[in-house]
This record gives C-alpha cells, sequence and structure tokens, in this order.
C-alpha cells in the first residue's frame, strides 16, 4: 500500500506542475486544447469553451496540450501527409502549396491553402490510418497557425507560461514546509518527543525526557543525533532529566539505519508562528537548491554519480518515508516538489529551462529561431535526460540488488 501511495505522491507532483501551465495558459489570454487528470487515452472526457477535459488511462500526474509549441515548418507537412499522400498522390499540390507558405513564412497563405488541403483529405480517398494520420496533421497545422499558438505570443507571456510549472512546484513544496513547520515546530529542544517501537531507544527512553549528556558530555538539541552517530554502533549512555529527577539511563548500542547509527527517536521542535514558519520554509528551499545545485556541478566533473536517482528510486524512498510516518513522507515529497522545480529549469530542451531560455534568445534576436536548431538542441537535451536517467536506474537497480 505504501508503494501504491509512494507512486500516487510522485503523480500529485506532475499533476501539480502540468496545472501551472494550464490555469496560467488560460490566464494571459492562451487557448490549451487539453487538460488531464492522468494521461491518454481517456477514460471519460468532456469538451468544454473549446477545451477537452478528461481522466486518463494512466493514473499519474497530468497532461496538458497548449497548441503550437513550435512554428509550423515544410517537414511537418511531409511527417503528417506522407501516407496519405502514397494513397492520395493528387494531393501533392495541395500539401506543396502548404510546404512552400511555411517556407516563406507566408502564414495567412499558409492558413488559406490548408482549408484546400483539408477538402482534397476528406474527398480524396484517403482510408485507414493515412486518414487518421492527415486529419491529426490538419489539426496539428491549424493549431499552429492560429492567433493563440504559442510560438505567435509576446515573449513574457511565453515565460510566464513555461515557468508556471516548475513555479508552481516551488509553491507547492514552500507551502508543504510551511504547513510541517506550523504543525511541528522548528529548531529541536532536548526533550524526547516520540520513542520508536522496536528500536534500541525504546528500551530506556520515554516521551517527555530531556537529554542532558551523551557518554557523560553534557550535550545541546543540536549536537544530541551526531553523538550518537559517531558512536559507530558502541554502546551510548544517555543523562535524562526525568519528571524533574536526574537519571543515568543503562547503556543501549545504536543500530545502523538508513546509513546512520541511530538509537530511534525524535525531539520535540520550538513552536513557530506563521512568520516564523514562513522564514524558515524559503530559508530551507534556499538550503535544499544550493545543496543541488552543487550536486549537479559535481557531476558534471565526474562526482556525484551515485547521488542521482530515477523514478524507481524515488518511489522506493517515498515508500520507506511513508513507512515512518505521514510527516516524513511529506518532507520528502515536499523535497521532491522542490528537485522536480529546480531540475525542470535546467537550459536544456525539452525541460521548461530550455523553452526559457530559447524565448529569452528569440525576444533578443527579435525574430524566431529556426525549426531545425530546436530540433538539434532538442536532441542533445534528449540524449542528456536520458543519460541522467539510465544512471539513476543503474543506481537505483544496485542498491535493490543489495550493491
Amino acid at each position: 500500500m505504501s508503494f501504491f501511495i509512494a507512486i500516487l505522491g510522485l503523480g500529485l507532483l506532475v499533476l501539480v506542475h502540468e496545472a501551472g501551465h494550464f490555469f496560467t495558459a488560460r490566464a494571459v489570454g492562451m487557448s490549451p486544447r487539453r487538460f488531464y487528470v492522468g494521461f491518454p487515452p481517456a477514460l471519460v472526457k468532456v469538451k468544454r469553451k473549446g477545451i477537452e477535459y478528461g481522466i486518463g488511462t494512466i493514473p499519474l500526474g497530468g497532461y496538458v496540450k497548449i497548441p503550437g509549441m513550435h512554428r509550423p515548418a515544410p517537414s511537418d507537412v511531409d511527417v503528417h501527409f506522407g501516407p496519405a499522400l502514397a494513397e492520395a498522390p493528387q494531393l501533392v499540390g495541395s500539401t506543396e502549396r502548404v510546404k512552400r507558405a511555411l517556407a516563406e513564412g507566408d502564414m495567412d497563405a499558409a492558413r488559406g491553402h490548408l482549408s484546400e488541403l483539408e477538402a482534397a483529405v476528406e474527398h480524396g480517398g484517403v482510408t485507414g490510418q493515412a486518414l487518421k494520420a492527415a486529419r491529426r496533421g490538419l489539426q496539428e497545422l491549424s493549431d499552429g497557425l492560429g492567433d493563440d499558438a504559442y510560438w505567435r505570443q509576446r515573449i513574457w507571456k511565453r515565460i510566464i507560461v513555461i515557468f508556471a510549472g516548475p513555479g508552481t512546484n516551488l509553491l507547492f513544496a514552500i507551502a508543504v514546509f510551511f504547513a510541517l513547520f506550523l504543525i511541528v515546530g522548528g529548531n529541536a529542544t532536548r526533550t524526547v518527543d516520540v520513542v520508536d517501537r522496536g528500536m534500541p531507544a525504546a528500551k530506556v527512553l520515554e516521551p517527555g525526557d530531556v537529554i542532558l549528556a551523551v557518554n557523560g558530555v553534557p550535550v545541546q538539541p543540536d549536537t544530541i543525533s551526531s553523538k550518537i552517530r559517531s558512536t559507530k554502533g558502541r554502546p551510548v549512555t544517555l543523562k535524562v532529566n526525568r519528571h524533574g529527577h536526574w537519571i543515568d539511563l543503562p547503556a543501549v548500542k545504536p543500530r545502523l539505519t538508513d546509513g546512520a547509527y541511530r538509537l530511534g527517536f525524535r525531539l520535540k521542535a520550538e513552536p513557530l508562528g506563521p512568520g516564523g514558519a514562513l522564514w524558515q520554509s524559503l530559508r530551507l528551499a534556499g538550503v535544499v537548491t544550493k545543496e543541488i545545485g552543487a550536486s549537479l556541478l559535481q557531476l558534471t566533473h565526474g562526482q556525484g554519480r551515485k547521488q542521482v536517482s530515477s523514478p524507481v528510486g524515488i518511489v522506493e524512498g517515498s515508500s520507506k518515508a511513508l513507512q515512518q510516518g505521514l510527516e516524513t513522507f511529506l518532507w520528502v515529497l515536499g523535497l521532491l516538489s522542490l528537485s522536480l522545480a529546480l531540475l525542470n529549469l535546467l537550459p536544456l530542451l525539452p525541460l521548461d529551462g530550455g523553452h526559457i531560455a530559447f524565448s529569452i534568445i528569440e525576444g533578443i534576436r527579435g525574430r524566431a529561431v529556426g525549426r531545425e536548431v530546436y530540433e538539434r538542441v532538442s536532441a542533445v537535451g534528449i540524449a542528456l535526460v536520458l543519460l541522467l536517467f539510465f544512471i539513476g536506474l543503474s543506481n537505483d537497480v544496485g542498491k535493490l540488488g543489495g550493491s
């Protein structure tokens, strides 16, 4: 069950991301064609004001279709209408006129020729899959030539719509952190809050104990964990204040858990008001952002490879966090949302950061970047993203295998 909930949590983050794109696009005057909870094909769908809303068969994340992400090119005609031309050679004249108008940048003429091509397809004897492909091509080209096409919008609108995806993930992460800091509190105290059942601490500690010393050395809240971890499994003695009495507890051996030696207890945190909770949330987001940036830099120098994880490892880690309690799972969910935002802002196509970078470049140049440049850069970006995926997958498979 925890594994299934972890998958749903990851899907929720994707849905939040896509919802950011969708609602922002509508707010700035673009008209998305589809918004799905889950991925198509659709189980249920309904159309409202030109937008198809649906629930997809694949229950993970969400899907948004914004029309005209790229300027239509003559090569699009070849891709979509190749099978139809094989069945109906008489369509050559119509397709060539559309291609010529696109090559010349005459979008009004291209729209007129596209209408002619649509009539020719419907009455040209095209059947089966060739007809489906042609109709899909007509719709794609019509969307790309429309006034609300993404590529035809002002630069600031395009940047806002694309940034809204990772931006919404960022806001979601801060909102989760804020709620947790507000409920759980901020900096730790020396007072024991929870003792984990089945862990060594359960033999000696009680909730409400105030830890005064570890192995005879006085401790502060921020040094208790490090003192226990530094024992490397050797017996630990604790001095506590229990109901006003100082007590020396019997020695217990820490257990190696998640790569560190732990006794298995959590400390109470100082209560935080809304202002303090917000500040701590922003501070945590800044610290994590800095750490992720440092990890990516290490990766470019061949270091930090073992820190990369694929969706397999992310789901497994989330599942383990859920087994430790809802609070731990929510911390992990917030961190994953922040990581998703930051990784999507990398200036690589087809990531959101790549689209933002190209929009800025086109704004500076005053004209669109050629389609072939988009395709070449996208190929490099996809290769890098796949490389990261396979590195992460190999790490996760290694962990599952015990290596």
